[in-house]
C-alpha cells in the first residue's frame, strides 16, 4: 500500500468513508493469535477463492481514489482480517457487515456456503450462528450475544472491527486526530491535567494514577526524556496487550504520542515479548505506516516537535514487567530490578526521565483526549475510573477478552458474559463455582461469597487479591486450591531473578512445603512455616515481584484454610486431585476377578485369585493408574 509522505486527517478519513460506503458486504475473519491457531487464515483463503469464483467484486484493501471508475450500480464486497475480536471459545469467526452476522467455529468448507447463502442470497445458516449454552437459542450476531451484549468496549471497541495493517481505516475510525490536538491545540500541561481529570489509573497491575507519572516527569529538566510501552505480558492465562498489539496497534501508538507530548519526549520504545510475533510484526508495520505517513518522525504535524518509536523484543522473563527491570534490558543489561527511589520519572532509561506505562493504558489516552475526561468519568467507580480488560479463562464456558466498566461484580462476568461455570467434562452447571484467582500469579483468590463484590483497585487490595493485569481463571468445585496455589507459586519461583535473598529463597521454601502438602508427608509445623515464610517473602522482597508472589498461597490459606488442614491432618484431598493423597481400591460389588488389572500391576500390588474379589495393598502400589485403565467393569476406584 503506498503512502503519503505527508498526510490530512480529515481528507484521508473523507475519501476512505465515501470509498467505504459503496461496499455492498464487508466480511472480517478474525486473525488474531487464537483464531489463526484454529485455522482462520485458511478460512479466509477459502472465502477468498469462493469469491473469486462466484464473479464477484473483491476488495481486500480500500485504496484512495478506489472506485472512481467503478461502475456505480455493481455491487462490490470487501474483505478483511482483524485483530482478536475476544470470543476465543468459538473461533475461527466471521462477521457479515452491515447484516450484523457472526458465524462461529467456521471451517474452510463453509467458505462456498457462506458466499452463496449469507452474500449473494441474504440468508442465514443457522448452524454456524452461536449457541447460547443457557437456553440453547441460536444468536444472530453480536449485539444478541451476551457475551458482547453485556460488555463496554471502550479501548477493545476498535478490535475486530478495524483491518489493524490499514492505516487509513484507523484514521476514518477518527485515528490520529487526538494526537494531532495534543500536538497543535494543546499545551503539555493541558494534555497531563485532562488524563488527571480523567482519573485513568494504571492498567498493568498497581494502579498508579497515570497522570501523577506525567507530571512528575514532565517536571523534570532534561535534554531527553523517554516513553517506554510495557508490552512484557507474562500472567499465566493473560492476553489482553497482545490482543491490543494485534488488533489495534496505531491507538497504542497513537496513545506513546500524547503520553511524549504531556512529558516533553521526542523518543520512545515499545517493550514487547519475544513469545508475541504476530504483535510484533503489526506493531512493526504500523510504526513505518505511521512514519511514512508523516504522523510520526520530524516536525508532526507541521509543529517543532519530533517523534521516533522503537519496538525492543523482550527475552521472556516475568521480572522484566517490573519498570526498573524492563528499563535495564532495554540498555543491554540483565533485566533485574533496582530500588527506587529513584524512580524512572527522575532517572529512567539511559539516565533521563521516563514515563512507562502498560499497554492498555496508553490505548485508553486517545479516547480519553478526544471524548474528554467527563465522558471517560462515566464509567466506572469514584476511585477507579473507566473500563478493565479481562481475560476470562478456565472452568467457564464463554473463555476469551471482555472489557467492564470497573465496578462490575464477578457474578456478572462468570454467568452473564461467561455464560457460566463449567465442570471437568465442559458441561454448564449452575452450582459449580469455587473460586476465581485474579491478577495472575501477583494476585488473590476471591470465592462464592465475593461473587456480588464490584471489582475495582480498592475493593479487590481489601480482600487480600489485586486487579493485576486483568488475568482473571475460573475454577469449579473440582479444583483443589493447594494444587492452584502451587502452580502460580512455581511459575513466580521460575521467574525469580535471584537478586534478592527473600524472593530466591523464600519462594523456593514455600514451593517445597507446598510439595509436602500435596504429596501428603506435611504436618501443622508445615502449614505454619508456609504462611510464616509468605509473609517475610512479601514484606522483605526488594520489586513487585517478590512482594506479590506469596499472595495466591496467602489468599488461599484465608479462604481455603480447611483444605490445607485435610491435605495435613486427614492425608486426603477432597477433589481427588492429589494423586500421593488418593485411596486406591477395588469395588467388590464390581470385581469379577478377571485378573486383568493384576496381570498388569507392574509392581504387583493387586492379589486376589480368578473369580474372586481383588485387593489393592496401598503400601505397594504406586498409584500409576494402570489399573483403572485396563478394568472393564469399573471396579478400581480413587481415580475419578
Amino acid at each position: 500500500m503506498e503512502i503519503m509522505t505527508t498526510i490530512n486527517l480529515n481528507q484521508v478519513k473523507e475519501t476512505y468513508d465515501k470509498a467505504a460506503a459503496r461496499i455492498h458486504k464487508r466480511i472480517i475473519v478474525c486473525a488474531g493469535t487464537g483464531c489463526i491457531a484454529n485455522g482462520a487464515l485458511l478460512v479466509h483463503k477459502a472465502l477468498e477463492d469462493a469469491i473469486q469464483s462466484a464473479g464477484l467484486g473483491l476488495f481486500i484493501e480500500l485504496e484512495l481514489n478506489q472506485h472512481d471508475d467503478h461502475e456505480p450500480d455493481k455491487k462490490s464486497y470487501q474483505m478483511t482480517g482483524s485483530g482478536c475480536q475476544g470470543f476465543c471459545a468459538q473461533g475461527p469467526l466471521v462477521n457479515i457487515l452491515p447484516d450484523e452476522i457472526m458465524y462461529v467455529k467456521v471451517k474452510p468448507d463453509d467458505a462456498a456456503e457462506i458466499i452463496e447463502k449469507t452474500i449473494q442470497n441474504d440468508q442465514t445458516i443457522e448452524r454456524l450462528l452461536y449457541v447460547n449454552p443457557v437456553n440453547s437459542q441460536r444468536n444472530k450476531g453480536q449485539k444478541d450475544i451476551p457475551f458482547y451484549a453485556r460488555q463496554n468496549r471502550l479501548v477493545l471497541g476498535e478490535c475486530g472491527h478495524v483491518d489493524p495493517e490499514n492505516i487509513r481505516e484507523y484514521i476514518s475510525h477518527g485515528g490520529y486526530f487526538a494526537a494531532e490536538q495534543a500536538f497543535t491545540r494543546m499545551t503539555d500541561i493541558e494534555v497531563c491535567d485532562v488524563i488527571q481529570e480523567s482519573g485513568l489509573r494504571g492498567r498493568g497491575g498497581g494502579g498508579f494514577p497515570t497522570a501523577r507519572k506525567w507530571h512528575l516527569t514532565r517536571l523534570e529538566q532534561s535534554d531527553k526524556k523517554y516513553v517506554i510501552c510495557n508490552a512484557d505480558e507474562g500472567d499465566p492465562g493473560a492476553f489482553m496487550d497482545r490482543s491490543l498489539m494485534e488488533g489495534n496497534p496505531h491507538r497504542i501508538i497513537e496513545g506513546m504520542m500524547i503520553a511524549a507530548r504531556g512529558i516533553g519526549a521526542d523518543e520512545a520504545y515499545v517493550y514487547v515479548r519475544l513469545e508475541y510475533p504476530l504483535a510484533v510484526k503489526r506493531m512493526r508495520k504500523a510504526i513505518a505506516d505511521a512514519t511514512e505517513a508523516g504522523i510520526l518522525g520530524e516536525h508532526i504535524f507541521g509543529t517543532e516537535h519530533h517523534m521516533f518509536i522503537h519496538i525492543m523484543e523482550g527475552a521472556g522473563a516475568f521480572v522484566c514487567g517490573e519498570e526498573t527491570a524492563l528499563i535495564a534490558s532495554i540498555e543491554g543489561k540483565r533485566g533485574m530490578p533496582v530500588p527506587k527511589p529513584p524512580f524512572p520519572a527522575q532517572k529512567g532509561l539511559f539516565g533521563k526521565p521516563t514515563v512507562i506505562n502498560n499497554v492498555e493504558t496508553l490505548a485508553a489516552v486517545p479516547l480519553i483526549i478526544r471524548n474528554g475526561a467527563t465522558w471517560f468519568n462515566q464509567y466506572g467507580t469514584a476511585g477507579s475510573k473507566g473500563t478493565k480488560t479481562f481475560a476470562i479463562t478456565g472452568h467457564v464456558a464463554n473463555t476469551g477478552l471482555i472489557e467492564v466498566p470497573f465496578g462490575t461484580t464477578l457474578r456478572e462476568i462468570v454467568y452473564n458474559i461467561g455464560g457460566g461455570v463449567i465442570d471437568d467434562q465442559g458441561n454448564v452447571t449452575g452450582e459449580g463455582f469455587k473460586a476465581v484467582q485474579i491478577g495472575g500469579p501477583s494476585g488473590g483468590c476471591l470465592t462464592e461469597e465475593d461473587l456480588d463484590l464490584p471489582l475495582d483497585y480498592d475493593n479487590l487490595l481489601a480482600k487480600g487479591a489485586m486487579v493485576g493485569s486483568g488475568g482473571l481463571v475460573v475454577m469449579n468445585k473440582q479444583s483443589c486450591m493447594v494444587q492452584i496455589a502451587r502452580f502460580f507459586m512455581s511459575f513466580t519461583q521460575s521467574e525469580s531473578c535471584g537478586k534478592c535473598v527473600p524472593c530466591r529463597e523464600g519462594t523456593k521454601q514455600m514451593l517445597s512445603l507446598l510439595d509436602d502438602i500435596i504429596d501428603g508427608t506435611a504436618n501443622q509445623e508445615t502449614f505454619d512455616m508456609l504462611e510464616e515464610i509468605g509473609l517475610v517473602v512479601k514484606k522483605a522482597s526488594l520489586c513487585g515481584l517478590g512482594k506479590t508472589a506469596p499472595s495466591p498461597v496467602l489468599s488461599t490459606i484465608v479462604k481455603f484454610k480447611d483444605e490445607y488442614l485435610q491435605h495435613i491432618h486427614d492425608k486426603r484431598c477432597a477433589t481427588n486431585n492429589c494423586l500421593a493423597l488418593r485411596s486406591i481400591t477395588i469395588d467388590p460389588e464390581k470385581c469379577i476377578g478377571c485378573m486383568a488389572c493384576a496381570r498388569k500391576c507392574p509392581v504387583h500390588a493387586i492379589s486376589g485369585e480368578r473369580k474372586q474379589v481383588h485387593v489393592i495393598d496401598p503400601e505397594i502400589c504406586t498409584k500409576c493408574g494402570i489399573c483403572f485403565e485396563v478394568c472393564k467393569f469399573d471396579a478400581v476406584l480413587g481415580f475419578n
